[in-house]
């Protein structure tokens, strides 16, 4: 694991965090990493979503799905 230092939050996106964090029953830090864990996994989604319509993209006509539709479906058949 890292340490990650966060400099010149602005007081009031602090107190917006720590309002939720309170709300959840969690620590400032606790709230935080959670937030940086799931930006993080939007992130992998989108890169996702880029490398499917790469791969296929050229390969189908303009009413195939989109790559979005194609990862929803594929989740919903591995739930």
């Amino acid at each position: 694991m890292v340490q990650l230092t966060i400099r010149d939050v602005p007081e009031e996106v602090k107190d917006a965090l720590a309002t939720a964090a309170s709300a959840r029953s969690q620590s400032l830090q606790a709230y935080a990493l959670g937030v940086l864990t799931r930006e993080a996994s939007f992130m992998n989604n989108a890169a996702v979503i880029v490398e499917i319509e790469g791969d296929v993209g050229h390969l189908v006509g303009d009413d195939a799905p989109s790559a979005a539709e194609v990862l929803a479906q594929e989740r919903a058949r591995r739930a």
